[in-house]
């Protein structure tokens, strides 16, 4: 089970969703970085389960526990090792799912790949709730980022189920959401999604939807064509998120509706300064910044844990049989998992930016 991933930035994660603790063990941070603390916990309370309309009722602190790695406020140079302890575990509602696998789950899959070895209580180690540390690990890369080359990170709710909203690729000057409220700029839109959030809880079902994350500021001439791209190493990243079912970039699949005299990003000088006219290419030609504005999608699946009875077999007896699944659970993934998002966009930028020159 490989859970390590980065080039010149490493990071390590471990833990299961119902074990002792969580964490992360982030490796390659230049020294001398000043991190301020304070910043880390509010971006880990952005996920925290609680934190948002529809989300599960499991209450975690998320408190982060630095073991090494900072010194006098700033890095030192070697690894960080980072603890998040488990507090409100319910296990018993996870009892006998290896046997009557959940519908949309790793229950079947990791049955099969480990042979009933891995930790089934809380989906162990394919859970959400390992999202944590990641998060963590990209809101360190976010400040390190903003130190080393000024690059920011921003991101936003687009789709709620079936309810939109604008896209920042259409705008020419992004309005970022309030900090603390619901991610979409546009109230009337936000209320809306909300409402199909409810929606989906009332009726013991759930709801997915798209975010939108954009990284501002970051230089152009960092990446590599082929596999070491920017854009790969964020795929790689987001596709460890359990629920997320595709990656998008700058326009992403409405590039396949146009011809390449409405999607091409013609260049021009603008105040001096090299820019583009578009950005549907999200940041990258031939998987190299240009120095616009990075801007990428990740879909989320409706989260698969819900109230109504399913369909599913007994792997003993080998017949058909009906699930009702209990516990703790989520109406919609999609507010808590923007700021993992977030963090990961980042990861990947500092990991890109840390390799450059190579």
């Amino acid at each position: 089970m490989g859970s390590t991933w980065g080039n010149r930035l490493k990071i390590s994660v471990y833990g299961e969703s119902h074990g002792p603790a969580i964490g992360v063990l982030i490796d390659g941070l230049p020294s001398g970085i000043s991190i301020d603390e304070s910043k880390l916990i509010k971006e880990m309370q952005r996920r925290a389960p609680g934190s948002q309309s529809g989300s599960t009722t499991r209450k975690e602190s998320d408190l982060p526990t630095i073991l090494s790695g900072i010194y006098n406020g700033k890095t030192t140079g070697t690894p960080m090792a980072v603890e998040i302890l488990n507090t409100n575990q319910h296990s018993s509602d996870y009892d006998g799912f290896t046997v009557t696998p959940r519908p949309g789950h790793a229950d079947y899959t990791a049955r099969l790949r480990y042979k009933m070895n891995n930790d089934p209580r809380g989906s162990g180690h394919f859970s959400g709730r390992l999202t944590a540390p990641v998060l963590f690990a990209g809101a360190v890369a976010k400040q390190v980022l903003s130190a080393r080359c000024g690059a920011e990170v921003y991101g936003h709710i687009i789709r709620i189920g079936k309810i939109s909203g604008v896209s920042w690729e259409e705008k020419e000057s992004p309005v970022i959401p309030q900090e603390g409220a619901f991610p979409q700029e546009n109230t009337a839109v936000a209320d809306r999604m909300r409402e199909e959030i409810e929606a989906a809880k009332l009726e013991n079902d759930s709801v997915g939807g798209i975010v939108e994350v954009m990284g501002t500021g970051f230089p152009g001439g960092i990446g590599s064509p082929m596999w070491d791209t920017v854009e790969s190493s964020f795929a790689q990243l987001m596709f460890g998120v359990p629920a997320v079912k595709g990656v998008s970039f700058g326009s992403g699949f409405e590039v396949a509706s146009r011809r390449g005299s409405e999607n091409n990003d013609h260049l021009m000088f603008q105040d001096g300064k090299l820019r583009m006219t578009t950005n549907h290419g999200g940041g990258f030609e031939g998987g190299i910044s240009n120095g616009m504005p990075i801007l990428a999608q990740v879909a989320f699946k409706p989260t698969p844990s819900i109230g109504q009875e399913q369909d599913t077999v007994n792997l003993d007896t080998k017949e058909n049989v009906k699930i009702t699944i209990h516990g703790r659970h989520d109406a919609c993934i999609v507010p808590r998992a923007l700021p993992v998002a977030e963090g990961c966009l980042a990861l990947a930028m500092l990991d890109a930016f840390l390799g450059r020159g190579e």
